[in-house]
């Protein structure tokens, strides 16, 4: 069976992930970052990626697809919390190399995804499965951001960390990091680098001060 490789930098997760490994006797490598990542593939140009694209400094979906083309034999779990469904679209229109499932997932899901992906089969948890066929429900009020959520966007794109709004704002991480998710979600991104590209290109970051 292929190796699995686990490119989560969420250290529970990671640890759950190397739990239900073990317990199917399944053999996995650990990739802290991208850099890991391409050099474990070139040795095991097979394997099964249990990736966590929200967390990874994957920036994009043209990366993502990069990295496809350069390792075709390599199946793809995109892993996270949160995913939005166009990305998903966008994910599993690449490849049937590319398999979803959402962190909150039961274990009979996960388990089933791992047996899935090591045999060359896409697998998509349910809850995936029912947003994606969920007929669109989006007005433009919902779209917009809130004053709050605007002020997060701007520092997330000035690369403050979740800790750091936090404490410069008096609020708790928890807080913060609901806002954050709340952010992802009515943009429809799904990671910091998808965030900042959007805040430039709504010009709430001036690329100048974006630079420094």
């Amino acid at each position: 069976m292929s190796n699995i490789v686990l490119a989560d930098p969420q250290d529970i997760t990671r640890a759950g992930m190397m739990f239900v490994c073990e317990r199917q006797s399944v053999a996995y490598l650990y990739a802290a970052d991208k850099t890991e990542l391409i050099e474990q593939l070139k040795t095991h140009g097979d394997a099964v990626v249990i990736l966590d694209y929200t967390l990874f400094d994957i920036n994009d979906i043209d990366e993502l697809e990069i990295l496809h083309e350069r390792f075709p034999l390599v199946k793809w779990v995109l892993f996270s919390f949160d995913l939005s469904a166009d990305f998903v679209r966008r994910a599993i229109a690449l490849s049937p190399q590319f398999s979803v499932l959402l962190k909150d997932s039961p274990l009979a899901e996960i388990r089933e995804c791992l047996h899935y992906a090591q045999r060359n089969q896409r697998y998509i948890c349910q809850r995936m499965a029912e947003i994606l066929l969920a007929p669109p429900v989006r007005s433009s009020d919902e779209m917009l951001l809130t004053k709050t959520e605007t002020e997060i966007l701007k520092e997330i794109a000035l690369g403050m960390t979740t800790k750091e709004i936090a404490d410069k704002r008096f609020s708790s991480f928890h807080t913060v990091n609901t806002h954050r998710k709340n952010i992802f979600r009515k943009l429809g991104v799904n990671n910091v680098h998808e965030a900042t590209k959007y805040a430039l290109r709504a010009g709430l970051v001036d690329s100048a001060e974006y630079y420094i």
